[in-house]
């Protein structure tokens, strides 16, 4: 489709970006290239980032919410700033309209409501999102191994967040692969305020490597699915707390709420998350630890789906 053969009469879309969790990550080796295979059960959750796109004379982009300051210069407009970092987002629109053989006119806006380098793939979850959005607000439809191609060239877990259900993922990310049901249970996220890059969390990482440990059978509850993710780990937990030993009194905290079945870090960190068996545990566990550490960042939370 031409830029030009484009409609231009097509309303705002909006979609949720939701949080990326890696409730077991072993990484299983390293690549020729340096880079590391992993073996990792994701799940995605609430509270959202938010991706709006809408038909415009040039491409830009605008970050707001309360993480944006992270991302951009303080007037928000990626767009004023020439020698600023491109955003994923903005990323994302030049690559889809290249492949469409489109010109990228759209006027992006990003609603950043998780933290930044936090170990729950924000920036690769908005990145998705704004693929789903533009393909609706261009009326495309894209060969599924050229966007697949297209997301992993934007990072490893862009097209495990593209998929947007719960899955077990290999190789550096761009192996997919279905993984059974998840109960019916909450979580409370919580980042102490620390940012890590996960490329420093790698480097820290010592030792060998861990085996892929999939399994088959779908958790009846947050105490089973708990007493599954307990014969597995997270390899780049040790790593992390070296960097920034706070987490480890995150998850000392979390452990020590009532109710809590699991307490652990996701990703590259510095986010952990704890499993309860119901939405009002887990809020009053917010409460209490909010109550403890008011500059923290928790959220009470849900396993959430986010389908394209």
């Amino acid at each position: 489709m031409s830029s030009a053969d484009r409609p231009r009469d097509v309303s705002p879309v909006v979609i949720d970006a939701p949080a990326k969790i890696n409730l077991y990550l072993h990484i299983t080796g390293r690549r020729d290239d340096g880079f590391h295979t992993l073996d990792s059960l994701i799940a995605f959750a609430a509270p959202f980032d938010r991706v709006a796109v809408a038909v415009a004379p040039a491409l830009s982009l605008e970050i707001n919410g309360p993480f944006a300051a992270a991302l951009t210069p303080s007037s928000g407009d990626v767009s004023a700033e020439p020698n600023a970092v491109p955003n994923l987002v903005e990323t994302a629109a030049r690559r889809l309209a290249e492949l469409a053989g489109i010109a990228p006119d759209v006027r992006l806006t990003l609603d950043k409501q998780l933290p930044v380098a936090a170990g729950i793939g924000g920036g690769s979850s908005d990145a998705a999102a704004a693929l789903r959005a533009l393909i609706t607000l261009w009326q495309l439809t894209p060969e599924p191994a050229a966007l697949d191609a297209l997301a992993l060239s934007l990072g490893a877990d862009v097209p495990m967040c593209l998929h947007g259900k719960t899955c077990f993922v290999g190789g550096i990310g761009e192996r997919i692969d279905p993984a059974p049901a998840l109960p019916n249970c909450a979580l409370l996220l919580v980042n102490p305020g620390i940012s890590l890059a996960t490329p420093d969390v790698f480097r820290a990482r010592s030792g060998g490597f861990s085996p892929s440990a999939r399994f088959d059978q779908n958790p009846r509850d947050a105490q089973e699915l708990a007493e599954i993710l307990a014969e597995r780990g997270n390899d780049l937990e040790a790593p992390a707390r070296s960097l920034a030993p706070l987490i480890g009194d995150v998850l000392q905290a979390l452990s020590n709420l009532p109710g809590c079945r699991l307490a652990r870090m996701s990703g590259s960190g510095a986010t952990c998350f704890a499993l309860f068996d119901n939405d009002g545990v887990a809020a009053r566990g917010a409460e209490m630890l909010r109550a403890a550490q008011a500059d923290w960042w928790i959220t009470p939370s849900n396993f959430v789906s986010a389908n394209l």
